[in-house]
């Protein structure tokens, strides 16, 4: 009977860890698809604009809380979900509309918004991103592993097309700006 009680309770013991293990979630296919896209430009962005000839239009301007950069003579200018291509056009039509006759509008990312990075890391918080930036990199920047880190399986949680997933993967994985980095705790 003593056994039977052991065994049960083993049993029961291997049951609830397996079920802590079911928490892996492997990446959506849209998780790594948006890294071969376009990027697309959302608040936290800052991107350099140059109008050709027009040296007081051509300037920096900061992609706001709402998505929109203010761009002097035509106003508010939608840049959340754009990408620089998309924002250049969207700019040259505006100033088309009454204020330059042919426009010619470059755009381009002059810094990405940050990426986060939390858990077993040492020194967790808010770090710029860099074109091409690894977890691992990431990481690094962020003073490398704790001695409890789990340095194979991280959480990464993403913004795709306005919806938020989290999948687990290897270091190694690119990183996208916006990204939040979660070291875990390994097991033993």
């Amino acid at each position: 009977m003593k056994k039977r009680v052991s065994m049960l309770v083993t049993l029961a013991a291997a049951a609830v860890v397996l079920a802590g293990c079911t928490g892996y979630r492997t990446p959506p296919p849209a998780f790594h698809a948006v890294l071969t896209q376009p990027y697309r430009l959302d608040s936290g962005d800052r991107v350099r604009v140059i109008v050709y000839e027009q040296p007081d239009l051509s300037n920096t301007y900061s992609v706001d809380q709402a998505g929109y950069i203010s761009f002097p003579l035509v106003g508010a200018i939608a840049a959340r979900g754009s990408t620089a291509k998309q924002l250049e056009k969207k700019l040259a039509e505006k100033l088309r509309q009454g204020y330059l006759r042919e426009p010619d509008v470059s755009v381009e990312v002059d810094q990405y918004r940050p990426v986060f990075i939390m858990g077993e890391v040492g020194a967790p918080g808010q770090y710029s991103y860099v074109p091409s930036m690894t977890v691992q990199q990431a990481v690094a920047v962020a003073g490398g592993y704790t001695p409890r880190a789990n340095q194979s399986l991280v959480d990464i949680t993403r913004q795709i097309d306005g919806h938020v997933m989290t999948g687990r993967v290897t270091t190694s994985d690119p990183l996208m700006p916006g990204d939040t980095v979660y070291i875990r705790e390994r097991l033993f």
